[in-house]
């Protein structure tokens, strides 16, 4: 009677472990990138296989501006990407449920025309900054502008190029760009300012689609691992070991030598803090992204990263 008892138990059990839904290892995590220092781990993690290793098989889209990438968003072509938080609030209340699943190793800077004699943030009271509104360039400046107490006028220009190019040729005042872009531009004579990083300003966000995550919650937390081992490889180890592989993702190749120049180290995936989230929402709907003030705890899911 006791072997009976035992055999249906252990027939039960395995019933219970048959229902259990397996990981979708063979579709792709299809994650959206633009040339920042943002998509470093994830490039590093694809590159030396940490992915592999993961059992998950991730494929990189590369986009030239924030444009592109929400486009391809919007049309369900990739399942995770590098943007920041008010995209996921604004997108959410449009109906493409993007989860906010991690910071982003990102620093913006705040840097003015070679010629323009700008050589502090309050200098920059009514002068143009080339920058694209409703994402994170501007909240960051809006912030930095309130704490310093100066006004500026916001000079609408999507183009990564347009935005280069013209403030080495002094045609406005200043830009916000992150890295490489910002260093490149300081060593051709235009002057940095300051950083979101120094005014404690953080936006930039990783974000999952909600469908994918339902679906496939052990593919996102083995992502998050193999990142993570990504940024470690990064703090171990020079540019020249990987820097040949950055050229194939649009990385100019300077981009090595900021790496090898950075005095802080790429820190693992973490939560974006609830304050930090609170005030882009509510900048969010002072802009007019949203209709309706974005409710955090249905944009967020940190369970990933959480230690």
């Amino acid at each position: 009677m006791k072997k009976i008892i035992t055999l249906l138990l252990c027939l039960f059990v395995l019933a219970g472990c048959s229902n259990t839904p397996k990981p979708d290892l063979e579709t792709p995590l299809k994650v959206g990138t633009l040339a920042a220092e943002s998509a470093l781990p994830i490039i590093i993690a694809h590159e030396e296989g940490f992915f592999k290793s993961e059992g998950i098989n991730v494929e990189i889209v590369p986009f030239a501006n924030p444009q592109e990438r929400n486009a391809a968003a919007q049309s369900g072509a990739i399942d995770m990407m590098i943007a920041d938080a008010m995209t996921a609030f604004a997108f959410q209340e449009q109906g493409f449920p993007y989860i906010i699943t991690s910071d982003i190793n990102e620093d913006f800077k705040i840097i003015a025309s070679p010629n323009s004699g700008i050589t502090t943030m309050k200098d920059l009271q009514d002068q143009r900054v080339a920058l694209i509104p409703g994402l994170l360039l501007e909240y960051v400046m809006d912030e930095i502008a309130a704490k310093d107490a100066f006004d500026y006028q916001v000079l609408a220009m999507a183009s990564f190029p347009g935005r280069f190019e013209g403030l080495l040729q002094d045609q406005f005042e200043a830009v916000v760009f992150t890295e490489p872009q910002a260093g490149m531009l300081v060593a051709q004579g235009a002057h940095l300012l300051g950083s979101s990083s120094e005014y404690g300003i953080k936006g930039g966000s990783l974000l999952t689609k909600k469908d994918r995550i339902e679906k496939d919650p052990e593919i996102i937390a083995r992502f998050y691992r193999a990142y993570n081992q990504g940024v470690e490889y990064l703090n171990k180890n020079q540019s020249e070991a990987y820097a040949a592989v950055l050229t194939q993702y649009a990385f100019p190749p300077q981009m090595g030598a900021y790496i090898d120049q950075k005095t802080t180290p790429f820190e693992k995936a973490k939560p974006v803090s609830n304050d930090q989230l609170e005030s882009i929402a509510t900048w969010s709907l002072n802009k007019g992204l949203v209709e309706q003030l974005p409710t955090i705890k249905n944009t967020v899911n940190f369970s990933f990263i959480e230690e």
